[in-house]
């Protein structure tokens, strides 16, 4: 007598009650009551939309610096112009919402007019490469302030702040460079 096999028997669960299970699901969230909102018209900014709003501004600042020095020592025109513009650049891709650099922003906020920023008025140093060693400075500076806030904000932010912070080091390297 020949010896056969028992049928075998899939272990788990079988295509038809996976598809049934998913289907039961989908009616169930279909059928759940919304959650009630909470607060919702009086958000406050998260952290990482403070951040945001901050590096704009200090972009922006660092623009009306640039424009400044230019207005002041306008030899330097052809040097700064490119620098300036990719400051510009910066505060647009932080949600900067006017010409950036036109003067400094005035920030709402008591912690971002506490930071490192310039003057309303920038005061511009007298010979060229005291202004742009001061220049130099603040970009240094602000780079130091967005890699130390990498920590605190998301993925995404947190790209874009070290992008624009190295961007920076290399501004600040451009401008001592040619100084010497």
């Amino acid at each position: 007598m020949p010896f056969t096999l028992p049928p075998r028997t899939p272990s788990g669960p079988r295509r038809r009650s996976l598809l049934a299970s998913a289907a039961g699901a989908f009616v169930l969230v279909g059928c759940s009551a919304p959650e009630p909102s909470t607060d919702t018209t009086v958000r406050s900014p998260s952290a990482a939309d403070r951040a945001r709003a901050r590096a704009a501004s200090d972009s922006e600042s660092l623009a009306a610096r640039y424009a400044a020095v230019i207005t002041a020592h306008p030899p330097l025109a052809a040097r700064l112009k490119p620098l300036r513009a990719e400051v510009v650049r910066h505060a647009q891709a932080f949600g900067g919402s006017r010409t950036a650099g036109s003067r400094p922003s005035a920030s709402g906020s008591p912690s971002a007019s506490a930071s490192a920023q310039p003057s309303p008025s920038p005061t511009v140093p007298a010979q060229e490469k005291d202004a742009l060693a001061d220049l130099a400075t603040a970009e240094r500076t602000l780079a130091d302030q967005r890699t130390k806030a990498l920590l605190t904000v998301p993925g995404e932010l947190a790209r874009l702040l070290a992008s624009v912070a190295a961007a920076g080091a290399a501004h600040a390297f451009l401008l001592t460079e040619g100084a010497k």
